[in-house]
């Protein structure tokens, strides 16, 4: 993956970070979520505050990105609750996280393999 590649794939959930709709697939989800970590590794050593600020900027988009990575692969969104239990839910979800989306069709859309 090049670093144009990485950028396309970054900016998918900032254009579509009030989407809820439809699905999301696993490089979307994984450049946002890798690049945000170093973004706010950088920030956060800068100031607290910064770091504070850009974790509040992500916290919508996130949330988006992350109820449409569970729509491809089949889950309602409501299972992002399951991360409220220590460490096992954040196991679990990690799990949806990267397994490969449903292919064809879903209760939530087309596969978005072959979109961008």
């Amino acid at each position: 993956m090049d670093f144009n590649e990485i950028k396309e794939w970054y900016m998918v959930p900032w254009q579509k970070f009030i989407d809820f709709e439809g699905r999301a697939r696993r490089k979307e989800f994984w450049t946002f979520v890798l690049v945000n970590i170093v973004i706010s590794v950088i920030i956060s050593t800068i100031s607290s505050t910064l770091g504070s600020l850009f974790s509040l900027a992500i916290f919508i988009p996130s949330l988006a990105v992350s109820v449409r990575r569970l729509h491809d692969i089949g889950k309602s969104g409501w299972w992002l609750l399951i991360g409220f239990i220590p460490l096992v839910g954040l196991i679990v979800l990690i799990y949806f996280y990267v397994q490969d989306g449903e292919s064809g069709s879903n209760d939530y859309g087309a596969n978005p393999k072959g979109a961008l």
